[in-house]
């Protein structure tokens, strides 16, 4: 599939073939309400999934899809569904659209709620038909205050329609909608902590098992998705799973589109839906235009604050789950950030790890502790006053605080970035250690317990 980029002169050609979630938008950007979502075949596939499918063939079609969450996770969508329970007697059930978008460098759930809010609730109405929840939130970001807005007058539309509320679509089935607004923490996009927050209870991620599918919400079962992986669902029902599945370029284990960004001192920041599998140099070099004039790519991020950098030559990679982790980091949410030669990776690291100890929820060791230390060792080389073994005492961090060994994944998604940034520009780092006699030992080893 070949794409053209898009920008305030050039825009570029959506269709409805190729282009499954952004195809409806509006060369203006404003919001599609209901009548003219409609008309562009809104709500059809939520039609077709009430009069002709059962239940559980909607869940086995995602399955069958392949789509995989775009939160960051990349967990498989109709696995998660699969997960809820089939008692029958269990009538009361929760679907919650993890929209707290707080990943520094990612907009594109944004973009959705604020200009096709009709899209997201036909994925949500389509997978609560499925996972037979009566009920669903939107759990917002409290500062996307446009998107609350649009979201509850498409709701109120909805409503008025006879697509939310009593008997949908005259099939006995009810599903009420609410847009929530949260009070501003990154943790809650991890999904269990975005549950206690929605209780009204500190946002802690909860201890696992038991999972959501079977204790979420209040004590019920619940299914917890993204913003853009519920958005994908209408396309998926409407146009069928081979269909779909053959949107992503070859070589691609993910299927189906994502919405890809660049940020930073690039000739055109912005937002694209591709299919997975395209180049990092695709989107860089023909959609972001490369670098400004005047500035040299340094590295790059491939998805969000949480991933670890890579460098130009990394660029070669497709943009997909697998792809990715073969040059060592994660595709995150697919948002990337050039990173120009006139940026110090040490303090771009501190302004980083002072955001994730700002936003740990301070419930286990490593995490509430680790990450203020790394901060503070970085404040410290980013003045020219480190001492010999800070670097290795960072490193000992990245260890401590690494997938397996603490609570949640927020503090293995904090220190990855600051382990590729030590392995790739390690001299920036020693340049900030002052000359001393004397030597700090590293950090030890972590204890292993009952080693």
């Amino acid at each position: 599939m070949t794409l053209t980029s898009f920008g305030p002169a050039n825009r570029i050609q959506r269709s409805a073939e190729t282009h499954p979630l952004t195809w409806r938008l509006r060369d203006d950007g404003e919001a599609v309400w209901l009548d003219e979502y409609q008309a562009k075949n809104g709500y059809a596939a939520a039609r077709k999934a009430f009069s002709d499918m059962a239940q559980d063939d909607i869940v086995q079609t995602v399955k069958d899809s392949g789509l995989k969450g775009r939160g960051g996770a990349g967990f498989p969508t109709g696995v998660k569904w699969g997960l809820m329970p089939k008692d029958e007697s269990i009538n009361i059930r929760y679907l919650l659209c993890n929209a707290d978008e707080m990943e520094p460098n990612t907009w594109k759930d944004r973009m959705l709620m604020e200009q096709l809010p009709h899209l997201l609730i036909e994925g949500m109405l389509i997978s609560a038909r499925a996972l037979k929840t009566y009920r669903g939130y939107i759990f917002l970001r409290g500062e996307y205050t446009t998107a609350a807005k649009h979201l509850n007058r498409a709701v109120e539309e909805a409503k008025a329609a006879g697509l939310l509320g009593k008997n949908i679509l005259g099939s006995g089935f009810d599903f009420e909608l609410f847009v929530h607004t949260g009070a501003g923490r990154y943790i809650c996009g991890e999904e269990t902590a975005l549950i206690n927050s929605l209780e009204g209870r500190r946002a802690n991620p909860r201890s696992k098992p038991p999972f959501p599918a079977a204790v979420g919400v209040w004590g019920k079962p619940t299914c917890v998705n993204n913003v853009e992986t519920l958005c994908n669902v209408p396309a998926i029902i409407a146009d069928g799973v081979d269909w779909y599945k053959s949107l992503a370029r070859d070589g691609s284990e993910d299927m189906g589109t994502k919405l890809m960004g660049f940020s930073g001192k690039v000739k055109n920041p912005g937002l694209w839906e591709l299919p997975f599998g395209v180049t990092g140099r695709e989107l860089f070099e023909d959609y972001a235009g490369g670098m400004r004039d005047g500035y040299k790519l340094k590295c790059w991020q491939p998805g969000g604050a949480g991933t670890g950098f890579l460098l130009p030559e990394h660029l070669d990679a497709q943009m997909y789950a697998g792809g990715i982790a073969k040059v060592g980091t994660r595709m995150g949410t697919g948002l990337a950030m050039a990173v120009d030669d006139s940026v110090n990776m040490v303090s771009l690291l501190r302004n980083m790890e002072q955001f994730f100890a700002r936003e740990s929820c301070g419930f286990c060791t490593p995490c509430r502790d680790g990450l203020p230390w790394s901060v503070k060792l970085l404040m410290a080389i980013e003045k020219g006053e480190g001492q010999p073994g800070d670097i290795e005492t960072l490193l000992g961090l990245v260890g401590f605080l690494g997938p397996g060994k603490t609570f949640c994944a927020h503090a293995p998604g904090a220190v990855e970035p600051l382990g590729s940034a030590i392995k790739y520009f390690r001299p920036e780092f020693e340049a900030g250690i002052a000359p001393t006699s004397a030597v700090v030992p590293p950090l030890a080893k972590p204890i292993v317990v009952g080693a």
